[in-house]
């Protein structure tokens, strides 16, 4: 199983979506909490849709249940929250959710999980692709597009 990840804050349009094209995923699952910002530019949920489409052959499909709480949020980002605690917290929901029964396999299959942050060391989508891996106990490989 091939997982990929990838943050579009810091990247133009033509680096995210030549990233896209160039991995050969075949959808990007959007784990934000919110994908409908006016500060997403072109990551807003229905422009990208209609973009990876267009450009890359690729669907979208958005997984709230792959994102972290409004107040987990608002704890690490608003408030100077520390990452390790968001991270196990974060886990721990993820666990409570059960992610690894209700998300199809099929879904992150070749998937790309889709999130805001540049970098994936502390990005929640890092932690959503190494919690599958470790409660799927299958060979799954990890690649982080940017």
């Amino acid at each position: 199983m091939d997982i990929y990840t990838i943050g579009f804050t810091k990247k133009s349009a033509e680096k995210f979506f030549s990233l896209i094209a160039k991995s050969g995923v075949k959808r990007v699952v959007d784990v934000r909490l919110n994908n409908v910002s006016q500060l997403a530019g072109f990551a807003k949920r229905d422009d990208l849709a209609y973009f990876l489409e267009k450009i890359c052959g690729v669907s979208y499909i958005h997984q709230p249940l792959l994102a972290p709480t409004q107040s987990m949020l608002d704890e690490y980002k608003k408030n100077g929250g520390n990452w390790i605690t968001y991270e196990s917290r974060f886990i721990d929901l993820m666990a409570t959710r059960q992610i690894e029964k209700e998300i199809p396999r099929e879904v992150i299959d070749d998937g790309c999980l889709l999130c805001s942050e540049d970098k994936p060391h502390h990005c929640h989508r890092r932690v959503v692709a190494e919690y599958f891996k470790k409660h799927w106990c299958e060979d799954v490989k990890i690649s982080h597009l940017g």
